[in-house]
């Protein structure tokens, strides 16, 4: 008789970093408080949420600069609109569910129309937490790609979250960045080179047989599944484009053009309904670019809830699923 094990909370909780794996914890917490300390105008906000999006951090170094809201994320967006106008640069943080889905009006006619200098922070995007499509924010970048104004970043790691956020508080309009928090992997310190740039998308790995483009969490698993396959010999470059608008177009279509007849993948923590994929998709019928497409991302529906190693396979983000998906298209 077999025993049905519970399912363990830990399971289910925002933890992408696999065993043994380095990670560093609260990186946007820290880069905040950092950035803060040299612009006085940076205030952090949040919606009961400051513990869940690594803004304690910044709490505890700045109690007097952080305000926390309630559970309101209209009043939130609009107080950061508020602080805006009074010369601040707010950093408001929630959940990417709750940003993208409850308060929209409010970011789009309070921030976006007037182009204040907001930046907008929300932790669980895509596929990050096991609790289901309430907490699951698959559709936040389909969402808000169709908002003019509004630059969207999608940081891969902790070394990404730490360049980012200096870069978007220098930055003069309003920002979303998805943000992964906690124990944050990091994957991108072997490229010595690398560094944050609003805009631009960075070749990370070189390869003639492939080329992945990708954003966010699933940069990682790019970059995972291409030493993965290097282990065969199937060489595969890595395209990673924090910035989902505005695309950093002349690099994609240059890539694109360099690997001419060979698979491209765009790979996405994200729908693949309105996200990178048919933004990249969009770009190469609109410039009339050739090219083998192919995308890995998360279904057009709503997902379970259960441990997150589990559903990474099930619905195909986990780097085993993008070898399979990789191999599949070039034996094909």
């Amino acid at each position: 008789m077999s025993v049905k094990k519970k399912l363990k909370t830990s399971a289910m909780i925002a933890s992408i970093a696999a065993e043994g794996q380095p990670t560093t914890a609260a990186p946007f917490g820290h880069a905040l408080v950092e950035a803060a300390q040299g612009n006085e105008r940076i205030v952090g906000m949040t919606a009961d949420l400051g513990k869940y999006t690594d803004l304690h951090v910044f709490a505890q170094q700045f109690p007097e600069r952080y305000y926390q809201m309630g559970m309101a994320e209209q009043l939130l967006m609009s107080a950061g609109a508020g602080m805006a106008r009074e010369g601040f640069i707010p950093f408001v943080t929630t959940y990417s569910v709750f940003a993208s889905r409850r308060a929209y009006d409010f970011i789009c006619m309070a921030i976006a129309e007037e182009r204040l200098n907001v930046k907008i922070v929300s932790a669980l995007p895509g596929l990050t937490t096991g609790y289901g499509p309430s907490h699951q924010a698959t559709e936040d970048i389909a969402i808000f790609r169709g908002m003019p104004n509004l630059t969207i970043i999608d940081p891969c790691d902790a070394l990404d979250i730490e360049q980012a956020t200096p870069a978007i508080a220098d930055f003069d309009g309003p920002v979303y960045m998805r943000l992964l928090r906690g124990k944050v992997p990091r994957v991108l310190d072997r490229f010595n080179d690398y560094q944050f740039e609003i805009g631009k998308a960075k070749r990370l790995m070189s390869g003639g047989d492939a080329l992945i483009i990708a954003s966010g969490l699933m940069t990682m698993r790019a970059i995972e599944a291409a030493d993965e396959l290097a282990k065969q010999g199937v060489k595969v470059s890595v395209l990673h484009c924090p910035t989902i608008k505005p695309l950093d177009n002349a690099t994609i279509i240059e890539e694109v053009r360099r690997h001419a007849g060979k698979p491209v993948f765009v790979a996405e923590n994200h729908t693949v309904v309105g996200g990178l994929g048919e933004a990249v998709a969009g770009l190469l019928m609109r410039e009339q670019v050739m090219a083998n497409f192919h995308q890995i991302g998360l279904p057009d529906e709503f997902l379970d809830a259960g441990a997150l190693p589990t559903l990474h396979d099930r619905y195909g983000i986990s780097t085993r699923e993008v070898v399979r998906k990789v191999e599949g298209v070039l034996a094909a």
